[in-house]
């Protein structure tokens, strides 16, 4: 048996724990209750909801998930709502004092109190299972406890579980909608505490989320219902491997290995095809080519940026349905005709491929689910585009205003100039990327003299020294 182990943190974390839990409630065949329905229970002879559930003695199906949050408000939901016999009541954690936005509160100060007993929590799951994974961490970067807890969880998690992957999957701030004015703050600090911690974080922005909802879906005003549906089909592609069978089965292990040629630049670009309602459905074709490049359009993509304005240098296709390795061989070869999509010299091949056979499920109200799906993760330099955007914003706010500074006048907290300004060196280099390559034509060979940081390298990554070599 191959386990995962959820953790949800603050509300971002919780309530996408929700749309999560209620699809692999659905792809199982198991009630609010945790007990298998009288027809689920004749077709499921097999044991894939082991990987999120683990069974009890009189047959009850309890989540391998843990949501923790600094004020009881958005738990409460859950202990409240159609789901609440499906949690163990353990496994809900929460505080009584919110964490304000405010990374320091969240990883120093309120969040300090509750870590312990977070993962005495996780410990009791990990020891409950026979062959662990890894761990997948719900989170947004702008909050107080989904940056500043989270960072101080995946601290710890690295000393206790230092082989177990970990997977983020994180809500980056969106360029024109903010719940926040300190996101900024919040997602260079906790990007910069855990970028050693990761091993690979998969973001998505609720702008691109909301746009993708009113053009596919055609849905006047999308709620975080909708949203957090779309990223739960995201989790369930990449799991699925894990949990059904298939032609090409892709494990948690393999994310890292193909996707991150260096371990800072661990931030792939999330896409899902097919997104669309049941009323234009009957009118698509919706073929294996056809959804493996919508994939590629700059629209489908869950964070604001344009993949043409930077080249590729892995993406992995997780297939799900009926799909056979045939077509999707003449899919990739087609997308590799074009111009549009460029990888980088040292990786010409570039494609990761993954089959299964189980069909994406779909909450009945929302969309038409499709006799096939595929989950685009891809690692590409336009990623730096977004990366951009932050360290502006943070700059203007540094620059103009004292919000954050207050925070770092205290001993406790570390001192600007050690947290975030490694970081903006990083990101200004890779957001100079494509400018240089301009001036300097493609015999491409900058380099960071100063630290391993992040850039796109002349040679192969074989013949480059790796960090800690």
């Amino acid at each position: 048996m191959r386990e995962c182990i959820s953790v949800h943190v603050g509300q971002a974390g919780v309530q996408i724990g929700n749309a999560c839990w209620e699809l692999f409630c659905l792809e199982h065949g198991i009630q609010a209750d945790g007990t298998f329905g009288a027809q689920a229970s004749k077709i499921h002879d097999d044991d894939s909801f082991t990987t999120f559930f683990s069974e009890t003695g009189n047959g009850k199906h309890v989540p391998r998930a843990v949501m923790v949050d600094l004020e009881p408000t958005v738990v409460d939901e859950v202990r409240a709502g159609t789901y609440r016999h499906l949690f163990h009541p353990e496994q809900l954690i929460t505080g009584k004092e919110d964490a304000a936005n405010n990374y320091a509160r969240g990883h120093y100060t309120v969040g300090k109190e509750s870590i312990d007993l977070v993962l005495d929590r996780i410990r009791k799951l990990t020891d409950a299972c026979s062959g662990l994974q890894g761990f997948l961490i719900f989170h947004s970067f702008g909050g107080g406890t989904g940056s500043g807890f989270t960072s101080l969880l995946m601290e710890r998690l690295s000393l206790d579980y230092g082989k177990k992957s970990k997977l983020e999957f994180a809500i980056y701030p969106a360029p024109q909608v903010s719940t926040a004015v300190v996101e900024p703050y919040n997602s260079i600090l906790t990007t910069h505490t855990t970028l050693e911690h990761s091993d690979c974080a998969f973001m998505v922005d609720n702008e691109a989320i909301y746009d993708i909802c009113r053009r596919n879906l055609d849905i006047e005003r999308p709620t975080y219902t909708n949203l957090n549906r779309l990223i739960s089909q995201i989790v369930s592609s990449i799991t699925a491997s894990l949990r059904f069978d298939g032609a090409l089965n892709v494990d948690l292990t393999e994310f890292q290995t193909n996707l991150v040629p260096y371990p800072r630049i661990h931030f792939p670009l999330v896409t899902y095809a097919p997104i669309i309602s049941a009323e234009k459905a009957y009118h698509e074709q919706l073929s294996v080519a056809e959804i493996t490049s919508s994939c590629f359009e700059p629209n489908s993509q869950m964070v604001k940026c344009d993949p043409r304005h930077g080249k590729y240098m892995a993406c992995c296709m997780l297939y799900r349905g009926d799909v056979v390795p045939k077509d999707v061989n003449v899919a990739i070869a087609a997308i590799k005709t074009k111009r549009t999509i460029q990888f980088v010299d040292w990786c010409p091949t570039g494609f990761k491929v993954g089959i299964n056979y189980q069909p994406p499920r779909w909450s009945p109200e929302e969309t038409w689910p499709g006799a096939a799906g595929v989950c685009m993760l891809s690692n590409t330099t336009a990623i730096a585009e977004a990366w951009a955007r932050l360290d502006h914003k943070f700059d203007l706010m540094c620059s103009r205003t004292g919000t954050g500074r207050r925070g770092w006048k205290k001993a406790s907290f570390p001192r600007p100039g050690r947290t975030w300004l490694p970081w903006r060196r990083i990101m200004r280099k890779w957001g100079l990327i494509h400018l240089k390559k301009r001036m300097k034509g493609r015999n491409f060979k900058y380099r960071c003299s100063s630290c391993l940081c992040l850039f796109i390298p002349a040679t192969p990554p074989s013949t480059l020294t790796q960090p800690g070599s």
